[in-house]
This record gives structure tokens, sequence and C-alpha cells, in this order.
């Protein structure tokens, strides 16, 4: 039998007609790290022994970069216009908007009995969009999403 709550953090469990045993807490994740311990010891393995098993004879043609089956021509560190990481950046931030949207969403007709306020989870949101907004019209003003004004080629 298990007793859930005991106050020194230890879990106590009777077995019948023996003695009581006090288990520590942290024995539960005993589970969990041998498996962490089992999949980097798989990984170490694996890698081992493709190192010893395959073969290794380097040849110029293996040695050459190889991109898409065409010859590599030039310097690969090329400059690129600012405005890829900017779009980059900025489909993170998007994103990350859907993201804070949906856990709202998902409770959103329970949000009148957990604040008290009927409309409260509602207008947090206007609020939200609202930032989200003025951020996408700064934007849009600045000209990050357009590309023809962008006069950098690659």
């Amino acid at each position: 039998m298990y007793i859930p709550f005991c106050p020194s953090g230890s879990r106590i469990f009777l077995f019948y007609g023996g003695p009581e045993v006090t288990i520590p807490y942290y024995w539960q994740y005993l589970p969990l790290l041998m498996q962490v311990l089992a999949a980097i010891l798989l990984g170490a393995f694996m890698v081992v022994a493709s190192w010893f098993i395959g073969r290794h004879r380097n040849t110029v043609v293996k040695l050459d970069a190889y991109e898409c089956g065409i010859q590599a021509v030039g310097d690969a560190r090329g400059r690129f216009s600012v405005r890829f990481y900017m779009v980059a950046v900025l489909f993170i931030l998007f994103d990350v908007e859907a993201v804070f949207m949906m856990p709202w969403a998902v409770i959103y007709t329970k949000l009148p009995s957990i604040t008290g306020h009927r409309f409260f989870g509602f207008w947090e949101m206007v609020v939200y969009l609202g930032f989200v907004a003025v951020g996408l019209y700064y934007i849009v003003r600045k000209g990050v999403l357009d590309w023809s004004m962008d006069k950098a080629d690659l």
C-alpha cells in the first residue's frame, strides 16, 4: 500500500506482513537517468562501431566540396543582404505570437470564471494584438518587407 503524503518528502510503502520501507523522492528519477544513459551509450557505440567497421580512403574527389551537383565556384563567405536576416527574425516574432495565441484560444471560454471578469480575456488579447499591429505597422513603414527597394545584390 502506498501513502501519498509524507512530511519528510519521502514516499512510504507499507508491505503486508513486512516492515515499513521509506524510499527517497529523488529515486523516482532513476528510470529517466537510466534511459538517458542508455541513449548516450547507444549513440557512442554506433559512432565508435562505424569508425572501426568503415573504410577510410580519402581521395581528392571525396574531399571536394559538393553542392547540388554543381562544382563550387568562388568563396562561400559572400555577402548577403541584411533583409534576409530581418525577415528571419520577423518570422520568429510572428511565430511566437501564434504560440501565445493558441493557449489563450483554448481556455477563452473558461477565462471569465478564472479572472472573475466577463471580457478580461478578450481585452487582454486586443491589447496584445494591438502591440503586434503597431510592430507590423513599423515594419511596413520602414520598408523591411519591400524587396524592390533592396539595392544589395547577392
